[in-house]
């Protein structure tokens, strides 16, 4: 097993490579750079979504490289008219897109190894201290709902595995076919609608991860603020959320329940109770764990953005999502690499979890 741990922890790093390398790369070719979107907003003016200023051997502004539909008579990018050559200059050297690509991806992958994620071009922050001070309310959200996910989907599951057809099963079907149905979001609006100062009751806070003085309350006090905040959001979460699981847990128990094994264990006298937890719930959770990762990073950094937009948290959702929108590089790339090493690591974390389960699976056997 420790052979096992040190190879995949000397893939990590390779792994982190490709995928940066990769995204790199293709946003060189992306229209709307951060040099583009500075000029417009100094010209209010817009910027075609075909040109690509700073994507090339550095930011050719001006010398004929860009799309004709974003050029002048004279050939100067449409952007860059009328402002002086020297600033824009300039704005080159401070972006950095006065260097060739292999040059600043080189500079990148360098300080990457040093966690050094560079500095945001618009907020004028670190990025690491912007990852730092995001993710407290993405762990948040993340992390209470993946738990109470699998909290309530698992023995769900094995309850519906268990009453196959019965009237339980149907009604609880029913259930889960609305949460599967409806996004997350839109439970997020009916649960303010009804609890958070809509037209009906108001329980619940609508912005923020605690209160204006929290600082001020007692510790009991600051965590029933803390999850009086979180109320909502993860509710919401969780009732989008629950579906797939309960239903793949269900079925994992039922492939299980009717296997000869089984059946040989309750011919010889076991309790359903031993059968199940002694000999299906092994077998039958392995799957289950597999999708451990994908929920949780997909709880963190997709799937709470548009609750983190809804209940005005800023996390790293909202983080990356204007990130893009701005091309503010720096962050898009470090939360990128944030983002893929947490989910390497949970990766692992899912592979010890598989052993803790079942001690009969021996990774260092695998030869890939």
């Amino acid at each position: 097993m420790l052979i096992y741990l040190l190879r995949r922890l000397a893939l990590i790093p390779l792994t982190l490579l490709g995928i940066i390398a990769i995204n790199f790369f293709i946003v060189q070719i992306a229209p709307g750079g951060p040099v583009e979107q500075l000029l417009a907003q100094l010209k209010n003016t817009a910027v075609s979504a075909t040109v690509r200023a700073g994507g090339g051997e550095g930011v050719e502004v001006g010398r004929g490289n860009a799309a004709p539909q974003n050029t002048g008579g004279n050939g100067v990018y449409r952007g860059a008219q009328g402002l002086d050559p020297t600033f824009i200059a300039e704005l080159n050297h401070q972006f950095g897109f006065d260097k060739p690509v292999y040059v600043r991806f080189g500079l990148m992958v360098r300080d990457y190894l040093s966690f050094d994620l560079g500095k945001s071009y618009f907020r004028d922050r670190r990025v690491l201290d912007l990852v730092l001070d995001k993710l407290p309310v993405s762990i948040s959200i993340g992390v209470w709902s993946t738990l109470l996910i699998y909290l309530i989907s698992v023995p769900l599951g094995i309850a519906k595995a268990i009453r196959d057809g019965s009237h339980f099963d149907v009604l609880s079907s029913t259930a889960i076919i609305i949460g599967y149905a409806i996004p997350a979001f839109l439970f997020a609006i009916l649960l303010i609608i009804l609890f958070a100062g809509g037209r009906y009751l108001d329980w619940f806070p609508l912005r923020g991860l605690v209160s204006d003085n929290w600082a001020d309350l007692s510790w009991p006090a600051r965590i029933a603020d803390y999850f009086w905040h979180l109320t909502l959001p993860v509710t919401a979460m969780v009732i989008g959320g629950f579906a797939s699981l309960t239903m793949l847990t269900k079925n994992s128990f039922l492939d299980e329940i009717n296997k000869q094994y089984v059946m040989t264990a309750r011919a010889k006298g076991l309790s359903e109770r031993r059968v199940l937890y002694g000999h299906v719930f092994r077998n039958a959770m392995l799957l289950v764990i597999a999708g451990f990762p994908a929920t949780l990073v997909g709880m963190l950094f997709t799937g709470s953005l548009l609750i983190e937009v809804i209940f005005s948290l800023d996390g790293l959702g909202l983080l990356g999502f204007e990130a893009v929108i701005k091309r503010d590089y720096p962050v898009m790339f470090g939360t990128l690499y944030m983002f893929s090493l947490i989910g390497l690591l949970l990766n692992l974390v899912s592979d010890l979890t598989y052993h803790l389960v079942d001690p009969r699976i021996d990774f260092t056997a695998r030869t890939g």
